[in-house]
């Protein structure tokens, strides 16, 4: 089930985290992020940090400082420092293997919550109690943070033409093809519930950039309820490291090897149901 939201008032958002006692931590994946991951840090609201119990950085074997900036960062006087742990891959693990990596923690350590924050700056710290809410209230499984929810937001906030326009086209065949209704596929921003991680093989998943279509496709076909969430678009000086045309390519066969696997699959010699459509919350 796939639901897309409005966004909600600070004042239901904290009446409902008090009602959690969810063990929440964020995951900051980064890769040569010495540039920015100290102000991504610092930009945690409060009142997230509260309720946050850890802050993880995996460093995914960056050629710069990133590392010993997340140290030194660890040691400062900064409202986030105690909470921060940091560690760096012996070799470069790539996108989803990096994810994987913090995945696992999450799941190790017993956490009910982990937020997938990028060290790079692109996805905003402000507004994620956007993508905690609907975790905490127990009503969402995953929860991604849409940059296309909200029409015209994408543009202004300087997504480039090209992209923008490769994201509604590849978002809508993947839609067509896996039998949901998401207003983009391709938002780094997202939450999860990590009960919900355990029933997906996020081990055998890709370690490249098509990771994060993977795992949606593998929540789909599980049933697991995903959320989406309005959040601001923001491209500045961040260097892309994603080639587009084979992630394109990669996307795309996942998505139509999951239609032929999971959403078409022929059971006792009658075509499966189609999975069911997504519903959309009134605002």
């Amino acid at each position: 089930m796939i639901q897309q939201l409005a966004t909600t008032g600070r004042n239901e958002t904290a009446t409902e985290s008090a009602r959690t006692n969810a063990r929440i931590m964020i995951l900051v994946v980064a890769y040569n992020a010495e540039g920015t991951l100290t102000q991504v840090l610092d930009r945690i609201p409060p009142d997230v940090l509260a309720k946050v119990e850890q802050i993880v950085v995996f460093d995914d074997a960056s050629r710069d400082r990133t590392y010993q900036v997340g140290q030194r960062y660890q040691s400062a006087d900064q409202p986030a420092s105690a909470k921060l742990r940091v560690f760096r891959n012996p070799v470069n693990l790539m996108y989803g293997g990096n994810q994987q990596r913090g995945y696992l923690y999450a799941l190790e350590q017993g956490f009910d919550i982990v937020v997938l924050l990028h060290g790079d700056g692109q996805y905003a710290p402000e507004v994620m109690d956007r993508l905690l809410e609907p975790l905490e209230r127990g009503t969402a499984d995953m929860v991604m943070g849409s940059r296309m929810l909200v029409p015209g937001a994408a543009l202004r906030g300087n997504m480039p033409l090209y992209k923008f326009v490769g994201n509604k086209i590849l978002t809508w065949l993947e839609n067509t093809l896996a039998g949901t209704r998401l207003s983009e596929f391709h938002s780094g921003y997202r939450a999860y519930r990590v009960a919900a991680l355990r029933e997906v093989p996020i081990g055998r998943l890709t370690t490249n950039w098509h990771f994060d279509t993977q795992i949606i496709l593998g929540f789909v076909g599980r049933g697991l309820r995903i959320v989406e969430v309005p959040i601001p678009t923001y491209y500045g000086d961040e260097i892309c490291h994603v080639n587009g045309i084979p992630y394109a390519l990669h996307c795309i066969w996942e998505t139509v090897w999951f239609a032929l696997t999971t959403r078409w699959r022929v059971t006792k010699g009658r075509r499966r149901a189609p999975l069911s459509a997504a519903s959309r919350s009134p605002e």
